[in-house]
């Protein structure tokens, strides 16, 4: 078995009492304080992630922005330079590979962060179909990632002199005590907030300079157990539980990503025919009419027929109670009751459109 990769700020997690878990390859902080506060204090005020285990990975050449075009399910032209796209890399048959954001630095230059235990298998992909003259980079080790979440991010980022207030999906430049950094608004919780990619050998000083600076706003350090409950309440899918090469992009949730008045694109064939067939089973939100907890596979019944099964499922802290994301036939709508088996009882929700909270990230 291969040695867990360690995160640029693996030292700072040990010296604030973090508990570690295995995510993608990489040990990174589970909690501090406990995912419960953390998730609060994203919530209501603003806390810092290390999400340096995610992907990242440059594409450079001539024709780099039409090539990924050609990879990827969303439209290039939906954007331009300066911002940042949400994309799925599907196989032959739709299923998602990966999904990833990509930042659109020029015509000839673009930077990807994809999921850490995908990082490779997207760059092999990329870089086996890339065209004469476009080279596809692997950075996985050179860069950190720092998640500035919460109502609170703007003004923290701004005590320290970095760009904050660009429109969701931009963004900028900056340099923190000479290192210089992007700033792209961008998350994973539902919040307001920012994602910091720097230098690796760098982050360890912009963590503390970022800690410093969002004191008098409340920051705390969250881990990625608060980071699961966030996007959970939000209904954003996650690769491997959710999303996965067996599952259809059409199946889980994400179609407005696909862009179908492309030509073409990787699985587009199968995910056309799908569309026009109809997914047999779509992504679907459930919330706790009781007491349970869901948890992933647990089976979803109805009349005392198993007809799915649970892929992401938490206790919301926002809510008090247990929610989930599900894969179920399409004739179980909004509105529906159905039961998860839940340690060997059956558990009653309510079927709903997620996201299960009211969003922040687009609070101007």
């Amino acid at each position: 078995m291969s040695q867990l990769k360690k995160s640029p700020l693996h030292d700072r997690h040990e010296a604030l009492g973090a508990k570690f878990a295995e995510f993608g390859g990489w040990t990174m902080p589970l909690q501090y304080a406990g995912i419960v506060s953390e998730h609060k204090a994203v919530r209501e005020a603003v806390g810092i992630f290390d999400v340096s285990h995610l992907g990242k990975a440059r594409i450079t050449g001539a024709g780099a922005v039409g090539f990924l075009n050609t990879a990827i399910t969303n439209d290039t032209a939906k954007i331009g330079p300066g911002h940042a796209q949400y994309t799925l890399l599907c196989n032959a048959e739709g299923g998602v590979v990966d999904d990833l954001i990509w930042y659109w630095l020029a015509d000839d230059e673009i930077f990807l962060i994809p999921n850490a235990a995908n990082n490779a298998e997207v760059v092999r992909r990329l870089s086996d179909a890339a065209p004469a003259g476009v080279t596809v980079t692997n950075e996985h080790d050179q860069h950190a990632v720092l998640a500035v979440q919460g109502p609170a991010s703007d003004e923290t980022l701004t005590a320290l002199g970095l760009p904050a207030g660009h429109d969701y999906m931009r963004f900028d430049t900056g340099v923190l005590d000479g290192v210089a950094l992007t700033v792209c608004r961008t998350g994973y919780t539902g919040e307001r907030g920012y994602e910091l990619v720097v230098p690796a050998a760098d982050a360890p000083a912009v963590w503390d300079a970022v800690m410093a600076a969002g004191a008098p706003f409340g920051i705390v350090p969250a881990g990625l157990g608060a980071r699961d409950t966030l996007r959970t309440e939000m209904g954003y899918p996650l690769h491997g539980q959710d999303l996965r090469p067996d599952v259809s992009a059409g199946q889980c949730g994400v179609g407005w990503a696909i862009g179908w008045r492309k030509d073409a694109f990787w699985g587009d064939q199968a995910l056309r025919a799908e569309k026009a067939a109809g997914p047999v089973r779509r992504l679907t939100g459930l919330v706790s009419l009781g007491r349970g907890i869901p948890r992933p596979h647990m089976p979803v019944v109805v009349d005392g027929e198993v007809v799915g099964e649970v892929t992401s499922g938490t206790f919301s802290p926002t809510l008090s109670k247990g929610i989930a994301l599900a894969l179920l036939p399409p004739s179980i709508t909004p509105g529906s009751e159905v039961s998860v088996q839940v340690r060997g009882r059956e558990e009653p929700f309510a079927v709903v459109k997620p996201p299960f909270v009211t969003p922040g990230v687009r609070a101007s």
